[in-house]
């Protein structure tokens, strides 16, 4: 999506680089467009690096390409934040004294604010005249939040964190069309433990699965995400209402979980990367060269959850498998990934080809669908975001 970000001259726009780093990382087209007081901030040069869009602040830029207009017409959304009381304030006059006045003015796009300003400035009656007219035309806000507030003050003003605008965003471009469906997925890598130091497990991050959460709670799902040992920084960019986050280690603990939530959901999908194999014993204390010889590791196969949740499931309830595949050439991998999909008994299975440079722990991904009975369901390439919103559309399609 097309999305502009609007950055006006408050303390926290800080934060808003986080904010466009999230929407670029989930697949959005972002122009920032920083107005000069927000540019004592934050430097230019921080937002083309973040955004990989040249910045400008000026109306007489680009002129042969009218940019003070077709910022505007082109934008799929348009956020500002921070918003300041000074900026809210313009907005609800229509000013275009600037690039980002003419871009607002000149937008048909949903638009959302993150208010930010100190308290006092925030419950001043004409700060709240002019936010109940900008919601009358339409203007969504996020924020503000209760807290700390520069120069140590306290109260109603501090905007809304950049997970929550982003989740916000999200809510505004998605198509709605999840809205009291109840989705359960699982993402990450089980490790298996050999001692209290050591396991066995894989180089999942998760990130896939993270996407898959979000973007079906952007479009209207309740979600739990089941959580196989995902960094910090991943699980902060799903951070959202709709989503509920269990964390587990094992596969014996992602398949007790998985079994304990996937009766009441009506979409189930397995996207975490599940150990074929555990140690049969786990040392409780740590192996060491000091105890003569190579340790010798016996292996026990793990249950196969898919294949279990899928033989139990309830009727209209579907079933999404993954398959990370190292394959010869295309043909092959879908080869494989029909055995699989018929093995399991799943209603689609998304398969990609995995490599020491590709699938795992990378920002991107490209997966081929197959649909019930193994057809062709599409294939996506790009952000993990926009995999997931492909693989989405692709549920639909057979709902």
């Amino acid at each position: 999506m097309n999305i502009v970000v609007g950055v006006t001259g408050g303390i926290a726009a800080y934060k808003t680089v986080h904010l466009v780093r999230l929407l670029t990382k989930g697949g959005h087209d972002v122009t920032v467009v920083p107005t000069e007081d927000a540019l004592r901030f934050v430097g230019l040069p921080t937002w083309e690096a973040i955004s990989r869009h040249p910045v400008t602040t000026s109306v007489h830029d680009d002129v042969a390409k009218v940019r003070h207009v077709a910022l505007g017409q082109a934008a799929e959304l348009v956020i500002v934040a921070p918003a300041t009381a000074n900026s809210i304030a313009k907005i609800t006059a229509g000013l275009a004294d600037d690039l980002l006045g003419t871009t607002l003015l000149a937008t048909e796009a949903p638009v959302l604010i993150a208010p930010a300003m100190h308290a006092e400035m925030w419950r001043n009656r004409a700060t709240q005249a002019n936010i109940a007219t900008l919601r009358e035309r339409g203007v969504h806000l996020v924020g503000p939040a209760d807290g700390e507030l520069a120069g140590g003050d306290s109260g109603p003003g501090r905007m809304a964190e950049p997970e929550e605008i982003f989740a916000a965003a999200q809510a505004l471009l998605a198509p709605g069309d999840l809205v009291g469906v109840r989705v359960v997925v699982s993402a990450g890598g089980t490790r298996e433990p050999i001692d209290p130091v050591r396991f066995l497990g894989n180089r999942s991050s998760g990130r896939q699965g993270a996407a898959l959460a979000a973007e079906a709670a952007a479009r209207g799902a309740e979600v739990t995400l089941v959580a196989a040992n995902i960094a910090g920084d991943v699980l902060a960019e799903v951070r959202h209402p709709a989503i509920r986050i269990v964390s587990v280690g094992s596969a014996a603990d992602l398949a007790d979980a998985m079994k304990r939530e996937a009766p009441g959901a009506d979409v189930v999908v397995m996207a975490a990367a599940v150990a074929d194999y555990r140690p049969v014993a786990v040392s409780d204390r740590k192996l060491t060269k000091e105890s003569g010889g190579v340790p010798a590791i016996e292996l026990v196969e793990n249950e196969d959850i898919v294949a279990a949740l899928a033989a139990v499931r309830r009727p209209g309830q579907l079933i999404i498998a993954f398959a990370a595949e190292t394959p010869e050439d295309e043909a092959e991998l879908l080869a494989r990934a029909r055995r699989k999909q018929l093995r399991k008994g799943v209603d689609l299975l998304v398969v990609n080809e995995v490599g020491w440079e590709r699938g795992f722990e990378s920002a991107e991904n490209a997966v081929h669908i197959l649909g019930p009975g193994g057809a062709d369901a599409g294939a996506a390439s790009g952000s993990k975001r926009a995999v997931a919103a492909a693989i989405w559309d692709a549920v639909q399609r057979v709902r």
